[in-house]
């Protein structure tokens, strides 16, 4: 009897599992032919977006920005075989007895920042500046100044562990006569 039943299920089973293989069957579509896809390759290229540009006029920008040599805009600090490179005006203090690793020793090898800094971390100091600082915007803090005043190290300013350049602080532009007139 049980056997019966175990045989009834299975056949049960099977009918209901060959009804929903015939419900998901795939549906068949017509395929693209070759001339078909060969027709829409030669429309596609026909399309060039080139050809609804206007020439450009004027000096080639590739030409007129040329990037200039990194040592020119570099400082060089140069130290026990190894050098490195710093951005001009990052470097904020230069004492005297530090003015001869000012300069490139041929035979040093040059390594990063970070590598540098670690194997001079006697003589070299760093200063964090804010990004505003650093572009010249808001003029370094009393204490920063007086620190920079005070130490007898190298100091290098730096934005998150890496060197940057300090620019001059912009002076506001007073406005004119005129534009106070103005009611």
């Amino acid at each position: 009897m049980k056997a019966i039943i175990r045989h009834a299920c299975l056949i049960a089973g099977c009918i209901s599992i060959a009804g929903a293989a015939e419900k998901d069957k795939p549906v068949y579509r017509d395929a693209a032919t070759h001339d078909q896809l060969a027709l829409e390759l030669r429309k596609m290229q026909n399309r060039d977006p080139m050809k609804n540009r206007e020439a450009v006029t004027g000096e080639d920008p590739s030409k007129v920005n040329r990037p200039v040599d990194l040592l020119e805009q570099s400082d060089i600090i140069s130290f026990g075989g190894f050098a490195t490179l710093v951005p001009k005006r990052a470097i904020l203090s230069v004492p005297d007895n530090y003015r001869r690793y000012m300069t490139l020793d041929p035979k040093a090898r040059i390594i990063g920042w970070a590598d540098f800094l670690s194997r001079n971390r006697g003589w070299i100091s760093t200063i964090e500046v804010s990004r505003i600082e650093a572009e010249g915007n808001k003029p370094l803090p009393e204490e920063t100044s007086e620190q920079i005043a005070k130490s007898s190290n190298l100091i290098v300013a730096t934005h998150r562990g890496g060197p940057i350049s300090v620019l001059p602080l912009k002076q506001p532009e007073e406005p004119s006569i005129a534009d106070q007139e103005q009611p």
